[in-house]
């Protein structure tokens, strides 16, 4: 196959977006579309030498497997290998106890998998994993176990018939792409069923070009380095991918494969020493950058500054170029008298692997390797755990239960309650410790809480998939409890985020990183988060349903828990495994205050208007008004288990004020 210098170009178009879009530099907001751009190309590169191959009569399936090896493996596992003292000395018990199934799943190629399963690709701790972006390794290599096969299967039938079946199966990929992004996000992104579309892209081009004469075409060159340049800077987090969007950057690199030939500008563009040096070290340096950047925020208390973030992204080139230069080179170089033979690279593969499943499965049923920590560290660590149980909370994962659901009927499962518990997951973050506290009085109760759902009705949140039931989940319990004659519900929610769309940033370092939510009345289109008049509409939604609440109910409303920016948790084992201090954390009051204003006073108005609502101002007992601080954590106890959801410790202390409410509630 001939060289094209173009391509290794391409590659840095490809990579350089993503470290960017990883360091943080919003201005590369959908640098994530170079993984989409790296598809394109595998596919292309791979079936054209499986085509020419084949035509040759000279494909070998254990040959295509020592290649990949030779590629993929040795700086793979080098830098999973340079990864392990970092993880050892900086990561919590959960996070390592992560980190180490995370190795087992990369070895196996099923990191995609394991990264569905655990969170999203924009949540916020997928930022502090260091092996996150692996998932895309993993889509590539169970295309590549199925597409050789498939190809030396049906070439039988002719070149013309393979290429149409694959348009075929490229086009039902791209067909469930598009559906999957509102039926299941995640699995949308990290499955290869989703993207196999994207790497097929790549092998229509093949089939389209091997064996003929480059085409150029400055027009169609140029507009797909312009579809990519596109999609880099104007797509963002909440942009649907993949699905239709995708193809943006997908044709972009698919018509600078077929047309960007040496005369072409964009070819004599891509094909300067910068952009093929950088090409060259591509693989290597998207290795690199997550680590990096993922140690760099586990070890930092606060989110890392721009600075070295950068900083660290010129560390990943440099890294890359040792890595190229002293382990992808030699490793695939046939001269190697190392791994001169393919039975030797199979077994150095098969034993580096099962090096570092054992390390793996080590982490994992060694919780974390907690023992290396004293007993101090391990207290605060022990946060995480210090929290409600989830049984009676529900989500888009699951359907919304028929009501009532017996097991959340307390004490006797049997209807005779007196209050509702209902909201989302601040309110399961309370309930363990409030039902304590409810059980004790001898007032019956039912919790019901919904992922990410305020319990208000007529509102949806559009930046969730057509599985999030909330307005549903809403109706259902506000009816139950009208027909169990319930005579007190209690709201708790994150209001200021349903009505700000915004994450938290609490000025002082501790950033959510989160994507912003977009919540709206239901049955509208085209929300925006940032829209004032969207945050009108939901205030307006607040006060509407509320009034409403009132007329059947006795209404408690649980102002807004203080949110805390930084993971509590993290912050004070941090603060102590790295510089033995005091877990004493807190945050701004007026960053509190101007952050909920519109809620708060909302609330205010309504429990001074009328009697049937009652206030429970839990921010009264976190926040000291003459410090100016919110109480986080301290020597007596970690009170958030992450940024944002009390720990049972934390509700401890705000519980006296939601009970002293209900029971106001209840007398009336």
């Amino acid at each position: 196959m001939k060289y094209r210098r173009e391509i290794d170009g391409l590659r840095a178009v490809a990579v350089l977006p993503v470290i960017l879009f990883h360091a943080g530099f919003s201005i590369f907001s959908g640098g994530y579309v170079g993984v989409d751009v790296f598809f394109v190309i595998s596919g292309y590169l791979i079936t054209s030498i499986l085509i020419n191959e084949l035509e040759q009569d000279k494909f070998s399936i254990a040959g295509f497997y020592e290649r990949r090896a030779r590629r993929i493996l040795p700086a793979l596992f080098f830098v999973m290998l340079a990864c392990l003292p970092f993880a050892y000395m900086w990561m919590t018990p959960s996070e390592l106890k992560n980190f180490g199934q995370s190795l087992v799943a990369v070895v196996f190629f099923g990191s995609n998998i394991l990264f569905w399963k655990e969170s999203g690709y924009f949540a916020s701790d997928a930022e502090l994993k260091p092996l996150l972006h692996t998932w895309s390794l993993a889509v590539e290599e169970q295309y590549y176990i199925i597409f050789p096969i498939f190809l030396l299967l049906a070439w039988r039938f002719g070149r013309k018939k393979v290429f149409w079946s694959v348009v075929g199966i490229a086009i039902i990929s791209l067909l469930l792409a598009e559906r999957g992004w509102r039926q299941e996000p995640s699995a949308n992104f990290y499955l290869a069923p989703t993207r196999a579309w994207e790497l097929l892209a790549g092998s229509i081009c093949a089939f389209l070009t091997v064996g003929k004469t480059q085409r150029a075409n400055n027009w169609l060159a140029g507009a797909g380095l312009g579809l990519i340049v596109f999609a880099i800077f104007l797509y963002d987090e909440q942009t649907p991918f993949p699905s239709v969007y995708a193809l943006v950057p997908v044709v972009g690199t698919s018509l600078i494969i077929l047309f960007a030939a040496q005369g072409t500008w964009v070819g004599k563009l891509l094909s300067m020493r910068g952009f093929v040096g950088i090409g060259l070290i591509s693989y290597s340096a998207y290795l690199w950058h997550q680590p990096l950047f993922a140690f760099a925020r586990v070890r930092s208390l606060t989110e890392p500054s721009h600075m070295l973030m950068g900083s660290l992204a010129l560390a990943a080139l440099l890294l890359a170029w040792a890595s190229w230069h002293f382990v992808e080179k030699p490793f695939r170089n046939r001269a190697n008298p190392l791994l001169h033979t393919r039975a030797r690279v199979f077994a150095f593969s098969g034993v580096a692997g099962l090096a570092f499943v054992a390390i793996g499965l080590a982490g994992h049923f060694g919780n974390g390797f907690e023992g290396r920590l004293n007993k101090e560290t391990l207290r605060y660590v022990g946060a995480e755990t210090d929290r409600a149980a989830q049984d009676c909370h529900f989500g888009a994962s699951k359907p919304v239960p028929p009501q009532p659901v017996a097991s959340c009927l307390f004490p006797d499962g049997a209807g005779n309650v007196d209050v509702l518990l209902i909201g989302d997951s601040h309110d399961v973050a309370i309930s363990q410790v409030m039902g304590e506290e409810l059980r004790a009085r001898g007032i019956g109760y039912y919790n019901n809480s919904y992922s990410g759902c305020p319990p208000i009705r007529g509102l949806r949140r559009y930046d969730q998939s057509l599985k999030h039931k909330c307005p549903e989940f809403n109706a259902a319990v506000y009816d139950y409890a009208a027909d169990a004659d319930i005579s007190t519900v209690v709201l708790t929610a994150r209001h200021a985020l349903y009505l700000n769309g915004s994450r938290f940033d609490n000025g002082e370092g501790g950033v959510e990183l989160d994507n912003p939510i977009t919540t709206d009345l239901d049955g509208r289109t085209n929300s925006e988060w940032d829209d004032p008049a969207r945050r009108n509409r939901v205030l307006a939604a607040y006060e509407a349903d509320i009034r409403v609440l009132a007329q059947n109910f006795e209404v408690v409303l649980v102002y807004p828990i203080p949110e805390a920016g930084w993971n509590v948790v993290n912050y004070a084992f941090k603060n102590q495994h790295f510089n033995n201090a005091d877990p004493t954390l807190t945050t701004s009051y007026d960053t509190y205050r101007a952050r909920t204003q519109d809620v708060n006073a909302l609330f205010d108005r309504l429990v001074e208007e009328l009697p049937n609502i009652h206030g429970a101002r839990v921010h009264d007992v976190l926040c000291n008004k003459k410090s100016g601080r919110c109480l986080n954590a301290d020597a007596e106890g970690i009170y958030y288990y992450d940024d944002d959801h009390l720990s049972n410790t934390g509700t401890r202390l705000v519980a006296p004020v939601i009970v002293e409410a209900i029971e106001n509630a209840i007398a009336r």
